[in-house]
């Protein structure tokens, strides 16, 4: 199991370096973020991107651990726009305000996953990344909140999990050993100023594009 863990942690990284050579230089001619997208997110707040790595909770669901970083150029920070499990989008289709959509954890393969287990810092809503090569359960669907027709790349949103109600947020708590100085990132019952986020570094797939593997995520 583990050589098959390390095999798909290549594959995946090797489709990320396929598509930033594909799109090198045209990212910039498409104004929306798209279906299989690899971007970073950063919380306009806390001024922290979105981040995993392969570090589990000591409490709460034991699962893998999600958190914010102010540091912009680690790897650990890219995240995969996917479609719903029953609902799968077409590669480099315009994600839609309202939307529902995964977000999976480039290196690990694991969905940003939100449930009722209390954050370990703040006693809100636990954030973590579940499931395996991108496949987890309900719970890992989160619908983009934004004003106009589709997520604009420059433009804040909001991710509310739709299986609880709750935003995706920071509020500036931060951990210690052996994750010391990032940030807490959990659920929030309200909308409010943490839970703003604006896509940032990636490879934003365009609709002429042809897929790598299949048609769709």
């Amino acid at each position: 199991m583990e050589i098959l863990h390390v095999l798909h942690v290549f594959v995946r990284s090797l489709m990320f370096l396929l598509l930033w050579s594909k799109c090198e230089g045209r990212e910039s001619e498409l104004n929306t973020v798209t279906c299989g997208s690899l971007l970073k997110l950063l919380n306009t707040r806390h001024n922290v991107r979105l981040h995993s790595h392969d570090v589990k909770y000591g409490s709460g669901s034991g699962q893998q651990s999600v958190t914010g970083v102010e540091i912009a150029d680690d790897a650990n920070s890219y995240w995969q726009i996917r479609g719903k499990p029953n609902r799968p989008c077409q590669r480099g289709e315009a994600i839609k305000c309202g939307q529902g959509i995964r977000i999976t954890h480039m290196k690990t393969g694991r969905n940003l996953h939100t449930h009722h287990f209390s954050s370990p810092l703040s006693n809100n809503q636990e954030v973590s990344a579940f499931g395996e090569n991108g496949e987890g359960d309900n719970l890992d669907v989160w619908a983009v909140q934004c004003d106009g027709i589709h997520w604009e790349r420059e433009e804040d949103v909001r991710f509310k999990h739709v299986g609880t109600d709750v935003f995706l947020s920071v509020t500036g708590e931060q951990y210690g050993h052996p994750i010391r100085g990032q940030k807490e990132v959990h659920g929030m019952s309200a909308a409010n100023q943490n839970n703003w986020w604006r896509s940032m570094e990636g490879v934003f797939l365009q609709p002429s594009q042809m897929p790598l593997h299949h048609d769709e995520l």
